[in-house]
């Protein structure tokens, strides 16, 4: 029996979508649910799984098409086995790399088996949640999610368009892809639509360090994540959004729209580029929340499983460009948002505190906003309101 392989229904904002790389050809194996080929929208890859083992018949497009909802793009001829008498199970476990313990391998699924070996994990420390202890692609990604972050493969690039050489030098053409294409135009509007501009202010951040060396150990203990930086900067971001709701609003034809939410967006790098996965209602949410969506959100990106409505919406947003080193910077604002608030690199420097010169862990920290709803005032007191709630902790634990 021959079972069809179509493109998944695409969300009302994406109109198709690029097939960016096989993972199989004609004549191989394949498992229930094992992925088949990566789908680029504008904001995320979508994995096409398998809906049925056996082998994988014919591929109607090539890498690099452009395909829309509901296409026709694999025949499977199902229940048919490349190696005979050999599982799909035991089929997969052969293909893990040296080293890695069989039988463990045997209860990834396919799609857990790719996110784990593309992050270098040994099967035998991810606990599974399936029956009999079958290790599912999410029981991966939480695992990822509570480690440092690692390196992972990236996503692979067309092949060059076209070369030329000069004297020796050469130059490579190389199509943009949808996501960095998408983020291109976004970048733009934001130029040309937006009446930007930035402020800056400066935080002593010692409080904030020295909460985090008291209460670290016992909250990673009690929580399962590291207390870090973002959760009292999401904290800091909500007070004064509260003080300030002009900078939480948008544009809307003629109107300002207030948001009564808040959704803080927080940037994050990718091998394929930045994308800003948004922590909903954030001033409902603790510090643990924040640091395990956050973390939860990092290791998903990189894996290339976040989804679409994850990358939706947003009231605000946050960047660090401090964990590259940048010293200070002007972020350009998320459209159709106001405002973003840009992070930097924390440096020891000599400042005056009660009329002594001290060394202390110093931030910059910068907004840019549309000024044509935002007024320098109220973006000005935003960053004096951030600034007094890292500087003093307690004043977003006692709301004052």
């Amino acid at each position: 029996m021959t079972i069809e392989v179509r493109v998944p229904q695409l969300p009302e904002s994406v109109a198709d979508a690029t097939l960016v790389s096989w993972h199989k050809k004609p004549g191989d194996a394949v498992a229930r649910d094992e992925n088949l080929v990566d789908l680029e929208t504008d904001k995320v890859v979508l994995e096409v799984p398998a809906p049925a083992a056996g082998i994988l018949k014919e591929i109607k497009f090539t890498d690099g098409t452009t395909v829309t909802s509901g296409q026709l793009l694999a025949v499977i001829e199902e229940g048919v086995s490349a190696v005979p008498g050999a599982s799909a199970p035991a089929i997969m476990a052969t293909s893990v790399g040296a080293g890695v313990d069989a039988k463990a391998a045997a209860k990834l699924s396919p799609a857990a088996k790719r996110v784990a070996e593309e992050n270098k994990v040994d099967p035998k420390v991810v606990t599974g949640s399936g029956r009999d202890g079958r290790v599912s692609k999410s029981d991966v990604v939480n695992y990822l999610s509570t480690k440092e972050p690692v390196p992972v493969t990236p996503i692979a690039s067309p092949a060059p368009a076209a070369a030329t050489a000069r004297g020796g030098r050469t130059a490579q053409h190389v199509p943009m892809t949808r996501l960095r294409a998408r983020i291109a135009e976004r970048m733009v509007q934001a130029q040309t639509t937006q009446a930007l501009l930035t402020s800056f202010n400066e935080v002593d951040l010692k409080a904030v360090n020295e909460l985090r060396a008291r209460y670290k150990d016992q909250f990673e203990k009690q929580n399962g994540v590291k207390l870090g930086f973002m959760s009292f900067f999401a904290k800091a971001c909500v007070e004064a959004l509260k003080k300030f709701p002009t900078v939480n609003a948008s544009v809307e034809g003629n109107d300002i729209v207030y948001h009564e939410y808040f959704d803080i967006g927080v940037a994050v790098s990718t091998d394929r580029g930045l994308i800003v996965p948004v922590l909903r209602d954030a001033d409902l949410q603790s510090f643990a929340d924040i640091e395990k969506s956050i973390a939860n959100f990092a290791a998903r990106a990189r894996a290339g499983t976040i989804t679409m409505e994850e990358l939706t919406g947003g009231t605000f947003t946050i960047t660090n460009g401090g964990v590259f080193g940048s010293l200070l910077s002007t972020p350009i604002v998320n459209s159709p948002q106001s405002a973003i608030l840009g992070m930097h690199k924390i440096q020891d420097r000599p400042v005056v505190v009660d009329g002594q010169v001290v060394v202390r862990p110093m931030m910059y920290i910068a907004l840019t906003y549309d000024h044509r709803i935002i007024d320098g005032r109220e973006a000005v007191l935003f960053l004096v309101t951030v600034k007094q709630c890292l500087e003093d902790p307690a004043r977003m634990v006692l709301g004052v």
